[in-house]
């Protein structure tokens, strides 16, 4: 859920092939680079399995701050 949250890259192979002599042979394989968005309603989601920000104490409040920066670091960098 996260990794949709947050929007992420993987790849999409393609692989065209044909029979020779009863085998299968590899003619093609095209690999592309797919970037998926970060989607909304899983970002919403998660906010809302969280406890609301209201029944925090400051120290948490101040922790959770730090966490949420930390993922957002850690998305731009990959």
């Amino acid at each position: 859920m996260l990794r949709r949250a947050l929007g992420f890259e993987a790849d999409e192979v393609v692989e065209e092939y044909a029979f020779q002599e009863g085998e299968a042979v590899l003619l093609k394989r095209k690999v592309t680079k797919k970037t998926v968005p970060p989607d909304v309603a899983a970002a919403k989601m998660l906010s809302e399995e969280e406890k609301p920000l209201s029944a925090l104490s400051p120290e948490a409040l101040q922790a959770e701050k730090k966490r949420l920066l930390a993922m957002l670091r850690e998305g731009e960098e990959t």
